[in-house]
């Protein structure tokens, strides 16, 4: 189970937008998409937050745009857990172009886990949180560009 996840994507027509590169709208996307697929493959797919009655919610993205992309090129998103509360996690995110290894963005999201029934924020079960190991140092993420 990977402490820090990463998948490639192939940026597509649908993600230009008009300047000619990647719109920054789908770098929010790609967080979500990128996070959800973490979640997946440390034993926490979609399905089994409905089965659980919970689920996370957004309460903020922050993003730094460093580089365009373009299309076809193949951007790298890597995401990890870097901290946890009773009722809350931050996740953080990497994208770079595959190529060069040119970062292009970093961003973090504040989540909030909440009871999907009443929409409130409910303790992250330990369960949840056993399933994730915390990544505090950002420089091992950045080791993952050398090599």
């Amino acid at each position: 189970m990977p402490r820090i996840f990463s998948q490639d994507i192939v940026v597509a027509k649908t993600d230009i937008d008009v300047q000619g590169h990647v719109n920054n709208t789908r770098y929010v996307a790609w967080m979500q998409d990128v996070a959800v697929a973490h979640s997946a493959a440390q034993g926490w797919p979609m399905d089994r937050y409905v089965r659980e009655g919970a689920g996370w919610v957004v309460r903020q993205h922050t993003i730094t745009y460093r580089r365009p992309s373009f299309l076809d090129e193949t951007v790298t998103a890597c995401t990890w857990i870097s901290s946890f509360s009773p009722r809350q996690s931050a996740r953080r995110y990497l994208f770079w172009r595959a190529a060069d290894r040119v970062v292009l963005a970093e961003a973090e999201t504040q989540w909030v886990f909440i009871d999907l029934a009443t929409g409130r924020p409910a303790k992250v079960p330990q369960t949840l949180r056993e399933a994730f190991e915390i990544v505090e140092d950002e420089a091992e993420v950045k080791r993952m560009l050398e090599g």
